[in-house]
């Protein structure tokens, strides 16, 4: 598919700006907000975390607000040296607990890090998705999860 010149330049540009904001921080959270269908739901990951060593990380169902603080936090403990394993539990600033999981579709979620790596969804950079508890300390595998299952897909049942 061909793209039109406006459209290259303004993707160049985007290109700069996001390697410039890496450089400058060690990585960079994009949010993508809800889609048209109800099977999109918004979430947000983080890009540049796959060249410090580690995979990318990926939160949903947040806003953007909460998305991001919770991104923003996890990802400065990475680049500061911390490397997370699946099935580890981390509290974040907001007190709630969040467990780390293996993302098995990472190439159908964070599209642009791996626009960024120049890599193709069949070779994704890795990536977990961390799941946050509710106000009340359930996650959504527990009985009486007020949220729903919209609310915080498990990982791997859901696409950008």
């Amino acid at each position: 598919m061909t793209q039109d010149p406006q459209t290259i330049a303004w993707l160049d540009q985007e290109d700069a700006r996001l390697a410039q904001l890496i450089r400058a921080h060690r990585f960079a959270v994009q949010y993508v907000g809800e889609g048209d269908g109800d099977d999109e739901p918004a979430f947000g990951y983080t890009i540049g975390l796959f060249g410090l060593g580690h995979p990318e990380l990926v939160a949903v169902g947040l806003g953007a607000e909460g998305t991001h603080d919770l991104l923003d936090h996890v990802a400065r403990l990475v680049a500061g040296g911390r490397d997370l394993v699946a099935g580890e539990e981390l509290r974040w600033d907001r007190g709630q607990p969040v467990i780390v999981e293996d993302l098995p579709n990472p190439g159908d979620v964070v599209l642009g890090a791996n626009r960024y790596y120049q890599r193709p969804a069949e070779v994704s950079v890795p990536a977990y998705q961390l799941t946050w508890a509710h106000a009340d300390g359930s996650f959504p595998w527990d009985d009486g999860y007020p949220c729903g299952p919209e609310c915080q897909p498990r990982p791997g049942t859901w696409r950008a």
